[in-house]
């Protein structure tokens, strides 16, 4: 089965910083791929590649065969590519319900049909009620987002990227704020959707429990550079991502 994601000799540099340098990776359909590495590894600025909310300097991005290298973030979500942030990325003032459908309608083509009203689109209702039943917020569906709690708020964004049914899901430090009690909750949700929705996901995350724990396949970025890529168990018995990600300090195999 050929790559749903493949990225050839990326490149990308901010004058003098190449954040990302040469990266040529795979990931395959229906799997749950890493991206790992110390801060200022070039994970996110990949990510922006992906998705199209960068350009790169040199390159190529292909989804599913097509190169995609140059469009914008706006085509690549009709392609198939859901993308998440390090930062909660919701409309705080509208409901759960109106947040999601927001997001189901913006995909469909009644997308700047502003003067009708809300109820005319039967079709992004029904789609928004089974979102917020599958990322467990159907108690807070009529709620305003700010009156979430972080982890609810997390489990939102999720919904509204699952919406317009992507067929990969960028997400970028899903666990960043949550409380350590919360994180296997919504690990466990990501799963259950990866597995049962036929989704490829790929994670950039510095929870390694999580990491090693819940991916197929982890890529090591290391100052813009892949540094190293396999399984779980390879990347854990690696002494080269020992030492560069984690300085020495910690045994990947114990994780």
């Amino acid at each position: 089965m050929p790559p749903i994601f493949q990225t050839l000799h990326l490149t990308k540099a901010f004058g003098a910083l190449v954040a990302v340098d040469d990266v040529s990776i795979q990931v395959q359909q229906n799997s749950f791929h890493a991206i790992i590495g110390p801060n200022g590894a070039g994970k996110t600025t990949f990510f922006n590649l992906l998705s199209g909310n960068l350009e790169p300097t040199a390159g190529q991005v292909l989804f599913k065969g097509r190169d995609i290298t140059h469009q914008p973030v706006h085509r690549t979500i009709h392609f198939g590519i859901g993308r998440s942030f390090q930062i909660t990325n919701i409309f705080p003032s509208l409901t759960v319900f109106e947040n999601i459908r927001l997001a189901a309608q913006a995909m469909g083509k009644d997308n700047f049909a502003f003067w009708r009203a809300a109820s005319a689109f039967r079709q992004y209702e029904d789609r928004a009620w089974q979102v917020i039943e599958k990322v467990g917020l159907k108690d807070r569906a009529l709620a305003p987002a700010r009156t979430l709690p972080h982890g609810d708020q997390r489990k939102l964004e999720l919904g509204m990227i699952l919406a317009p049914d992507p067929e990969v899901l960028l997400l970028d430090e899903p666990t960043a704020g949550m409380a350590s009690e919360q994180v296997p909750e919504l690990i466990a949700l990501i799963q259950e959707i990866q597995r049962t929705g036929g989704k490829t996901v790929m994670l950039v995350e510095h929870n390694m429990n999580v990491v090693m724990s819940v991916c197929d396949r982890i890529t090591v970025m290391h100052q813009g550079k892949v540094l190293a890529e396999g399984t779980p168990a390879e990347i854990a018995a690696n002494k080269e991502v020992q030492t560069a990600y984690l300085g020495g300090l910690y045994d990947l195999t114990a994780l």
